[in-house]
């Protein structure tokens, strides 16, 4: 009996999978903001104030244990907030080992101290290079995970608003409006695109035909989108846009936002001298 290999699907189509599955993670991203949780219904500039006093006593945090303990407070504040901890962790943790493992690699053989693990070759791991990289890589879990919280439970346009209240300048505040938008319509016109151009195949492609279709798949996305940031914006002030985002919700302090402030402020304070 012989045995055929399966055909793995094309890159148009492994194209159009990923297009599809970007898409469906957008949707469900800005699902979970609307959600019923601890941090959705805290006030937006508190949730962003409360990100900036902890990311800063993240970064001078030079423990651990503390970078442990503010990790795992985030864990515990999204499944309070009704994210799931399996999108969560590997939302931030494949990005994190991706760059930031990468980075923090060279600190194992680098730094100068006692040898923690011989290995082959006359290399040797550190003590004080597995001490440096394991921060390196803790700190910016937690950055990453304090950050994407804010993000996955705050309204986009809640979020901007919150920002043009606190003063942040407003040119940051319209790239980073315009910015979302354009990047969920490219997007779309990305799939849209391909899936059109896939619809017009019959039969299988060899992989230089694949490559020269996704090669002008290519270059049309780029000349439609050079005339898509210009659309972007003209729809954004064509709305009412003039550079300060606007929502229906208005922002008021209650009890519970007070209770956080003071919350965040305790624990920043407290992680701060833990971790010197």
């Amino acid at each position: 009996m012989i045995r055929t290999r399966r055909r793995q699907p094309g890159s148009i189509a492994g194209t159009l999978a990923n297009l599809s599955q970007a898409l469906e993670r957008s949707l469900f991203a800005e699902s979970l903001a609307r959600r019923p949780g601890l941090l959705q219904g805290l006030d937006p500039r508190v949730k962003l104030v409360g990100l900036l006093v902890l990311l800063l006593a993240t970064g001078l945090a030079r423990n651990p244990a503390t970078l442990i303990l503010l990790y795992l407070g985030s864990l515990v504040l999204a499944f309070a907030s009704r994210i799931p901890l399996g999108f969560f962790v590997k939302r931030i943790w494949l990005s994190v080992l991706l760059f930031s493992g990468v980075v923090a690699l060279p600190a194992l053989f680098l730094t100068q101290g006692s040898a923690w693990v011989k290995l082959p070759l006359g290399l040797a791991i550190s003590r004080a290079g597995a001490q440096t990289a394991a921060l390196l890589v803790l700190r910016v879990g937690t950055s990453m995970s304090l950050a994407i919280l804010l993000v996955l439970t705050t309204a986009w346009n809640s979020l901007l608003k919150a920002m043009a209240v606190l003063h942040l300048p407003e040119v940051v505040v319209l790239v980073l409006g315009m910015a979302y938008r354009y990047i969920e319509l490219l997007l779309r016109l990305t799939n849209d695109l391909v899936l059109a151009r896939r619809s017009r195949i019959v039969g299988q492609l060899s992989g230089a035909q694949e490559r020269r279709l996704l090669g002008a798949t290519a270059g049309a996305l780029l000349a439609r989108s050079l005339d898509l940031s210009g659309e972007v914006y003209l729809a954004m002030q064509a709305r009412g846009f003039r550079g300060y985002p606007r929502t229906l919700d208005q922002f008021r302090m209650r009890g519970r936002d007070w209770a956080a402030v003071l919350t965040v402020v305790c624990l920043a304070a407290a992680a701060t001298w833990l971790g010197r």
